[in-house]
């Protein structure tokens, strides 16, 4: 590898990825789930937000929807 190298005849480009990058949003979880992740992190080595965000890409890619029933009093 060079001990030296120039770059002031480098041209600088766009990211072509930038699209692609994550969105920052604020979510509020309930303590339980976040225990849950973080626990889950734990064990596989992976920061807890990512664990989520895969979860949450997994049921967004099979089209997964909560079924949820209401009981009236």
């Amino acid at each position: 590898m060079r001990k030296h190298y120039d770059f002031a005849k480098m041209k600088g480009r766009r990211n072509p990825y930038v699209g692609m990058l994550k969105q920052p949003v604020t979510i509020r979880l309930d303590r339980e789930t976040v225990t849950y992740f973080k626990s889950l992190a734990v064990k596989t080595g992976l920061p807890y937000q990512n664990l989520i965000n895969l979860y949450l890409r997994d049921c967004a890619s099979r089209q997964r929807e909560l079924s949820m029933h209401w009981r009236s009093r």
